[in-house]
């Protein structure tokens, strides 16, 4: 059984950083994908960051965390990491860690991804 857990959520003030960590295990397949999800209140969940792991390390990257965050992995802890530097207000939400190894390729969307943590919060403020 495929389990993920999410840490290093927190409260920050804009313009300083995050590190997420999205421990993994259960997997046996040595090619899957890991992503990073969040949902603010009132809003639905969007795609954040994910990797391939075992394909190559390819990432994928929303517009909106372009160039201030990224998504990483230990492959000998089974660790995957969002680093999350330059926080805006608009990055405060619950942060889910996701995977799947259904494919030999990942898909940002949430219906691609069938394993999922339990969230971790992070809130930015002025």
């Amino acid at each position: 059984q495929v389990q993920l857990v999410e840490s290093g959520g927190g409260s920050v003030q804009a313009g300083g950083s995050l590190r997420l960590s999205c421990a993994a295990s259960g997997y046996t397949r040595r090619r899957f994908c890991v992503g990073w999800f969040r949902q603010a209140p009132g809003k639905e969940r969007e795609g954040v960051a994910q990797v391939l792991i075992g394909g190559g390390g390819s990432t994928y990257y929303a517009d909106s965390v372009k160039g201030r965050f990224t998504i990483s992995q230990d492959s000998a802890a089974h660790t995957v990491y969002l680093q999350m530097n330059s926080l805006k207000l608009e990055d405060t939400a619950m942060y889910y860690c996701a995977a799947d190894d259904s494919r030999g390729y990942c898909l940002m969307t949430e219906w691609a991804y069938k394993y999922w943590g339990q969230g971790t919060q992070v809130t930015v403020s002025s």
